[in-house]
């Protein structure tokens, strides 16, 4: 059934990924003399999720728990940190994909070892996530979709470096040895 699905979904997926790179390709050629392709095509695909997160983050905070906090059966969560979890839990997938196929397309590592790498960085995000934005908000007092917002702008500059030298970074193929 995998076989008939990838047959099936392949060329649409390739297509919409042609789509995507022609947009995000027009709009660098202003800017081509001063940032390369790769990271202006990273900058708009994060910037894409980061809308993505924040929209989903405010949408969250405000609507589906109101701006209260969540009584579990275990721990009461904050509602800023709710509205994080389930902006992280949209966001991440699309974050892969977009970073795999428009991105680092170029990487050589398996898909199931960038996406464990991938699944480390989120991890990393996620605890930068985790004491930021309850640090901005709660103890800065600053407006929670604010606080969001320079979380993103903080967790994006680790996570480039981290994706571009690790996460989908290009293995060096190995040399053939010389018989001597």
């Amino acid at each position: 059934m995998q076989a008939a699905q990838t047959v099936i979904f392949a060329p649409v997926f390739g297509k919409l990924r042609q789509i995507i790179l022609s947009i995000i390709d027009f709009f660098h050629q202003p800017f081509a003399r001063w940032i390369d392709k790769r990271t202006f095509r990273y900058l708009s695909c994060g910037g894409s999720g980061a809308v993505l997160n924040i929209g989903v983050y405010y949408l969250s905070y405000h609507f589906l728990f109101h701006e209260q906090d969540v009584q579990t059966s275990f721990i009461l969560v904050r509602s800023a940190i709710a509205a994080a979890i389930v902006a992280f839990c949209i966001s991440t997938p699309y974050g892969f994909l977009m970073s795999r196929y428009i991105v680092f397309q170029e990487s050589n590592l398996r898909g199931r070892v960038q996406l464990f790498r991938y699944l480390l960085t989120v991890a990393a995000c996620a605890v930068l996530t985790y004491f930021f934005v309850p640090f901005f908000h709660y103890t800065c007092g600053i407006y929670a979709t604010v606080a969001n917002i320079l979380t993103n702008i903080i967790v994006a500059f680790f996570s480039y470096a981290v994706q571009r030298f690790f996460t989908f970074r290009v293995k060096p193929e190995l040399a053939p040895v010389e018989e001597s």
